[in-house]
């Protein structure tokens, strides 16, 4: 076993991985970016390292930091997490090259199926076919156009080089293909440092089904039943669940068969996702995911296998201490995503900002994985998600149950939370029925009447401090020291204490009528769609902002002549903020 894991992520999987690792008695390495230097993941790690930066570009995804920290920490091996680096080839051979083991797959098989071109290309040779796609990467919008004609549409454009819903952007007719492609090159650029995208012919109602599979070294490699993902937002998932429910038994052994080919085939080690698309009694292959999964945690509950355990072991070379026959499925879990955004009308908009309270649930069956605590922040900068609810029943109606229970009892202030949706989802005769598909969230769940307010940032100067912990950094390393100050001092560097924080919330609102077209929320102008002298109508996009990692388009609420436009592509607003005026 390892000496010393260093963790290339943030949030509620940094804080997983530390605690596998503690439990097997592994020191732990965080790196933090200048945002994340108070971070939860950050003070329970070992050590920590400061990356510099805000971004993701300028910290997470920065090779020559991450390095560097690797090198300074004397770490032995780097668990990437999920996002960021966890499917990039370069990043794990730089890894591999120092004598530092990556804990995931060979960069060859990341290459072949962390590519989901050549992912396509290699289910087909062991025998496992996807929906019918071009495996030509996309250079122009003429390219979807011909492929639209000649398949029909809708089309799907995806990143080659990512997943969990992210650069992938849906074209209906002739007219959306150049928008969307750049879109979603835009995205996929943003979120995995890499704009290639490819196409295939985007299903009308199927269920996205996952195959959790796991190999080892030594040529073992088992399947751990299957999950249904298929309550999603923008090709992004809400809830999950373990086992896909009402799918006879021979299609999900056959399921769990193909993706063991598919991993024996690219010479697979460690954990990954098949993902397929069930309709109609038939499944097609979607891709894999050369990673651990965001919705692991349900796999976990209903197999009683600890998979970031597993992915440790089987990457210091043991091998895996179960067969294919010793697996059971009990029961029935459900994982609910817990975002920062607005769900009300279903737009699901960004909300960053402080969590001012958060109390989480607890009871049989019930798990919370999360990287905040009341007072962290949420940032524009990086993935929304707050943490994970997971609760196990001993089938899928006591699962539902539980899981309502639950979120009742969770509570988030400061920032709009998917409490509500996820609540009317599971509420709902279709999803209890299990009657629900990948597009039924945005089709046919009414979610008119949802809402979700932050609540106003509280101030805390009632509470008195006069000891204060602070964090300093000697040579990049971080170090936890205590102070005694007078209660009314700054915090160090003169910024306020985490709990006094201030920021955007995600409730801004176009004026409506007014000719002021203003952002809902903070993040980056990606796009100016208007020029000054345009002619608009209501709804018509006028900008297109850039919050979390996903692309919102700011709409016109008002027709007449563009009069003013107030930013330029690359500039940072604050929810409010108004980018241009309608006359």
């Amino acid at each position: 076993m390892f000496n010393k894991v260093l963790i290339a992520n943030r949030g509620e999987i940094a804080v997983r991985v530390i605690r596998a690792c503690r439990e097997l008695g592994v020191a732990t390495v965080a790196v933090y970016s200048e945002l994340d230097r108070d971070a939860l993941h950050v003070r329970l790690a070992d050590e920590a390292f400061a990356l510099g930066g805000q971004t993701a570009a300028e910290s997470y995804i920065n090779t020559d930091v991450i390095l560097d920290a690797i090198e300074k920490s004397g770490a032995d091996a780097v668990h990437p997490g999920y996002g960021f680096f966890s499917e990039n080839a370069d990043f794990a051979r730089a890894i591999t090259e120092r004598g530092v083991t990556f804990i995931g797959p060979p960069p060859e098989a990341i290459e072949v199926m962390g590519d989901k071109i050549s992912a396509r290309e290699a289910a087909e040779k062991v025998g496992v076919h996807g929906v019918p796609g071009s495996t030509d990467l996309l250079t122009d919008a003429a390219q979807v156009i011909a492929f639209g004609e000649e398949f029909g549409w809708p089309i799907a454009i995806k990143a080659a080089y990512g997943g969990g819903g992210r650069g992938m952007k849906v074209v209906r007719n002739a007219d959306e293909a150049a928008d969307q492609l750049d879109s979603a090159q835009r995205e996929a650029l943003a979120y995995f440092g890499r704009d290639e995208c490819y196409m295939e012919r985007y299903l009308t109602k199927p269920r996205h089904v996952e195959v959790q599979i796991l190999s080892d070294s030594h040529g073992n490699c088992v399947y751990l039943g299957t999950r249904d993902c298929s309550a999603q937002r923008r090709h992004q998932k809400l809830i999950e669940e373990a086992p896909a429910a009402g799918i006879p038994d021979e299609i999900i052994a056959e399921m769990g068969a193909a993706a063991v080919k598919v991993a024996k085939g690219c010479d697979y080690v460690n954990a990954g996702t098949v993902e397929f698309l069930y309709e109609d009694g038939g499944f097609h292959y979607l891709e894999m995911n050369t990673r651990l999964q965001v919705e692991h945690p349900a796999s976990e509950l209903i197999t009683g296998i600890d998979l970031v355990e597993q992915q440790l072991r089987v990457a210091s070379g043991e091998p895996l201490p179960f067969t294919q026959d010793e697996i059971e499925i009990r029961g029935h879990a459900i994982e609910i995503r817990i975002n920062a955004e607005d769900p009300a009308g279903g737009a699901f908009l960004p909300s960053p900002g402080p969590i001012t309270t958060l109390k989480t649930p607890d009871g049989f069956g019930t798990r919370f994985d999360t990287g905040y605590e009341s007072g962290d922040e949420i940032s524009q900068y990086y993935d929304n998600l707050i943490g994970k609810l997971i609760v196990w029943g001993r089938d899928r109606d006591v699962a539902i149950k539980r899981a309502l229970r639950a979120l009742h009892e969770l509570v988030v202030e400061g920032v709009a939370t998917t409490i509500p949706a996820d609540i009317a989802i599971l509420e709902h005769p279709d999803f209890v029925a299990n009657t629900h598909s990948t597009k039924w969230v945005e089709e046919t769940l009414d979610l008119s009447g949802v809402g979700a307010t932050p609540a106003a940032h509280g101030d805390s100067d009632d509470e008195p401090k006069i000891k204060r912990d602070l964090d300093v950094e000697v040579n990049g390393k971080r170090f936890s020291v205590s102070m005694w100050v007078p209660e009314s001092a700054p915090a160090a560097g003169g910024s306020t204490p985490r709990a006094r924080r201030s920021g955007g919330g995600g409730g801004g609102a176009s004026g409506a009528g007014s000719g002021d077209v203003a952002v809902p929320m903070q993040g980056t102008i990606v796009k100016i769609v208007v020029e000054v002298g345009d002619e608009v109508a209501v709804g018509d996009p006028i900008v297109v902002l850039e919050a979390m990692k996903m692309e919102n388009n700011v709409n016109a609420e008002k027709a007449g002549t563009i009069k003013e436009i107030r930013v330029s592509t690359g500039d940072s607003v604050g929810g409010g903020d108004i980018v241009a005026v309608i006359e």
